[in-house]
This record gives structure tokens, C-alpha cells and sequence, in this order.
């Protein structure tokens, strides 16, 4: 069940997942969206495959009261690490070629277009290596898939089967 809002109305939640899965581990989102689209979300939550972040997401945040972004971070020595970076670390990223506007630049559009602005947080992964054109998850990143699933899960309700 969607947990109402102030006005009584149920809050729609929408789990975004970004990634390039052609990217080395810069995949993380999509994975991680793979591993759990299949599953049935209670009403009001749903979940998208956004692909690398762009203007063409922006409409991916329209019309929710929530969002949660998954996506995979920069490598900073701790591969397949997951934390919740906040907004002002989200904003100060830095992108590399060929990885979008990133998430950050993202975010800054949809405060600047959408009212009421919806509530975003963040769910990411530390990468080893986002290097273009290699395929597949690093180890680390990998085990990090089923526990962003497991966390998404708890806190959002899959809907028992039966």
C-alpha cells in the first residue's frame, strides 16, 4: 500500500535506475533495475530504466511525489561500496565523456521545471571502473546488485505473489 500524503492523496513513487551497461560499471543501474522489474510493486510505486542520464529523463520525474535515484558513482577506492549521497554530493560530481549530463545536472533541471519539486534521495554504488565499451559488472559492483535490490525492496514493498 502507497503511504498517503499531506493532502490524504496516495504518493506516487517512481525508482529511477541510470546506467550504460556498455560502460563497465557504470551498468550498476540497469542491473539493478533488471533484477527487480519483474516483481509486483504495491500501487504507486513504479520503477524505469533510464538509460544514461539526459534531457529525455527529465519527464521521468514529472507527476511524483518521490523519487529514488540508483546509479553508480565515481571510483574513489572502495568498489561496490553503497551509500546514499546526498544532493550537494550528487550536484558536485564530474562526468566523463560519454556518460551523459550527468545525474547531477539532471536534478538541478527538474528543481528548476517541476512544482511542486518532487522529494529526491539517492541510492548509488561505488565503481571500479566505468571504462567505455567493456562489458559487465566488476565483482565488487556485482554483489553490490542483490543488496541494492534487497534494500529497494524493504523499503518500498514488493507485493506477495499469490
Amino acid at each position: 500500500m502507497t503511504a498517503p500524503s499531506a493532502t490524504g492523496a496516495a504518493r506516487r513513487r517512481h525508482i529511477v535506475f541510470f546506467g550504460n551497461p556498455l560502460h563497465g560499471d557504470d551498468g550498476f543501474g540497469p542491473a539493478v533495475y533488471e533484477r527487480l522489474a519483474a516483481r509486483r510493486w504495491p500501487d504507486g510505486v513504479s520503477l524505469s530504466d533510464a538509460g544514461t542520464a539526459g534531457p529525455t529523463a527529465l519527464a521521468l520525474f514529472e507527476g511524483f511525489d518521490e523519487i529514488v535515484v540508483v546509479d553508480a558513482s565515481s571510483p574513489a577506492g572502495r568498489p561496490g561500496r553503497i551509500w546514499r549521497p546526498s544532493r550537494d554530493e550528487v550536484f558536485a560530481e564530474t562526468v566523463s565523456a560519454g556518460h551523459g549530463v550527468g545525474v547531477g545536472h539532471l536534478i538541478r533541471c527538474v528543481e528548476a521545471t517541476f512544482e511542486p519539486v518532487p522529494a529526491i534521495s539517492f541510492v548509488a554504488v561505488e565503481a571500479a571502473s566505468t571504462t567505455s565499451f567493456r562489458m559487465g559488472l566488476s565483482e565488487p559492483v556485482a554483489r553490490a546488485v542483490e543488496a541494492v535490490a534487497d534494500l529497494l525492496l524493504r523499503e518500498h514493498g514488493e507485493v506477495a505473489h499469490g
